[in-house]
């Protein structure tokens, strides 16, 4: 990454209901004086928030002896987190619009120190499911402003590059999760048992807060508008409505209240779309600009977005396969991850260069492969007793594509919209993504679940496992058709400029 100054304004496409093209060059862009150093600090947000998920996995059960933990409370200390994150991203992103991106990047930022202090710290497992919660909520301020940030003050000419690095980040932080948390649990420096996986986030957030103050230039509307705090609540209560039953009702056996609330959320959404509506009609400033909804590539890109991390499911049945049917331990079932990790890492890293030569068929290649090295993988699962190479070569294509996928998506997503609304549009996809994790999660893992039965031998495991990848590579087919659609509307866009 480059450190040049950023020398004129991006480019912007009109979207309908947002500030015109002319009106946006009218205002003077904020700068980028020191951006390598600028985006090193903004991408360590995009780490640490999907890094305290991943993280948290290997250390429950040195949580449960430590803290004497119930099994509800381990649920709970990585569901909580997950749902809070969901739940306020679109929150999160609206507030860097009105109030400021860095400042809410620092705001989210600090409040992330503090929390993961306190789980640090934590006596017992009720206080540290509650510091969870508030970890979450603060990770949910401090990442829609990363790619916000990066929408309204990177050229449009170097934006691939840098979403390229964002999928890098984020694909880093699983692999860090996995391995380095367990690294932790394991060798304990310091002499510190568990809580060493939260207080380390202190000395990096502190850094990064520090570095966000210095580096970080500010950027929002030149009119600042207030927070519609009715259109927060309903859409909190939306999320919480649809996410909370798909995180536990597959573990506790879909009981009624799942089903309640996912038909009350029916009436609730109706409520906050009117509700936004009512606002917008009389010159107010609604939480979602329902406008962006209007923009083909933006609609399109979400539901891509909802499909794609639909496969979240993956690492659940795969974790299932190779513990539970293959009786691997925990850390061999860590590093059998590595294949596809070190895709996911790999295909950021070739992204620019794909793009320069495909454009948004980039789109098309990635749902191939990831299509392709499910289908493989799951083949080979039931072909062999233990995984063998051909398995694993599925495993590596799959991730490479998946690697291809998230900033490919993302940076599509935020393509089209004004800087003004960047924050808001990055909340709404990240949330759309984390939506899709849970669904897909209980959905195909149900259907795991369903087709293991009562049978608990290895080929039970692979056919469920087998059959489970099928399913995720009939949603990528799906997508592929989708991501035809985004690109002629894309190809249209050009012709009509």
């Amino acid at each position: 990454m480059n450190s040049e100054c950023m020398k004129s304004a991006p480019v912007i496409l009109a979207v309908p209901g947002s500030t015109s093209a002319a009106s946006n060059a009218a205002e003077a862009p904020p700068r980028f004086e020191r951006q390598g150093l600028a985006l090193a600090v903004l991408f360590v947000g995009a780490f640490l928030a999907p890094l305290d998920y991943f993280i948290v996995n290997l250390a429950l059960p040195a949580i449960h002896t430590g803290l004497g933990a119930t099994d509800a409370q381990l649920q709970l200390i990585v569901s909580a987190y997950a749902s809070a994150y969901a739940v306020l991203l679109i929150t999160g992103g609206r507030l860097g619009d009105l109030f400021g991106r860095r400042r809410m990047f620092m705001t989210g930022m600090a409040g992330f120190v503090v929390a993961s202090a306190l789980c640090g710290l934590a006596p017992n497992g009720h206080v540290l499911v509650i510091a969870r919660i508030v970890q979450g909520m603060a990770a949910a301020v401090m990442a829609p402003q990363v790619l916000a940030t990066v929408r309204a003050v990177v050229p449009l000419a170097q934006q691939t590059r840098v979403m390229s690095f964002y999928g890098f980040v984020f694909g880093l932080s699983s692999i860090v999760g996995q391995l380095g948390g367990g690294a932790l649990i394991t060798y304990r420096p310091f002499g510190l048992d568990w809580r060493v996986i939260f207080l380390i986030n202190i000395p990096v957030g502190i850094l990064a807060f520090i570095g966000s103050w210095k580096f970080v230039p500010e950027s929002q509307p030149a009119v600042r508008a207030g927070v519609d705090l009715k259109g927060v609540g309903l859409l909190s209560l939306l999320l919480l409505l649809v996410i909370y039953p798909m995180t536990h009702g597959r573990e506790a056996g879909w009981p009624a209240w799942t089903f309640a609330m996912f038909a009350l959320s029916v009436p609730v959404f109706a409520l906050f779309i009117a509700t936004e509506r009512r606002l917008e009609r009389r010159g107010g400033h609604p939480l979602v600009d329902l406008q962006l909804f209007r923009n083909p590539a933006f609609a399109l890109g979400l539901v891509l977005a909802f499909l794609f991390y639909c496969n979240s499911a993956f690492f659940l049945t795969y974790g299932i396969f190779l513990q539970t049917g293959l009786h691997w331990t925990p850390l061999a079932s860590g590093v059998a991850i590595m294949p596809f990790a070190i895709g996911f890492v790999i295909g950021p890293l070739t992204s620019p260069a794909v793009v320069r030569r495909i454009g948004g068929h980039v789109l098309t290649l990635g749902f191939s492969m990831m299509a392709i090295g499910f289908t493989v993988t799951g083949w080979s699962a039931t072909q062999a007793a233990t995984p063998d190479l051909l398995f694993y070569c599925g495993l590596v294509c799959a991730g490479v594509g998946q690697g291809l996928l998230l900033p490919s998506i993302m940076r599509i997503v935020l393509a089209e919209v004004a800087p003004e609304k960047a924050g808001l549009a990055s909340g709404v996809a990240s949330s759309t993504l984390q939506i899709g994790s849970a669904f897909g999660t209980a959905a195909i893992s149900g259907e795991f679940f369903g087709v293991l039965g009562g049978r608990a031998t290895p080929d039970a495991y692979a056919h469920a496992f087998q059959y489970s990848l099928g399913i995720n590579a009939l949603l990528m087919l799906t997508c592929i058709g989708l991501s035809v659609l985004l690109v002629q509307h894309q190809q249209r866009v050009v012709l009509h400029r």
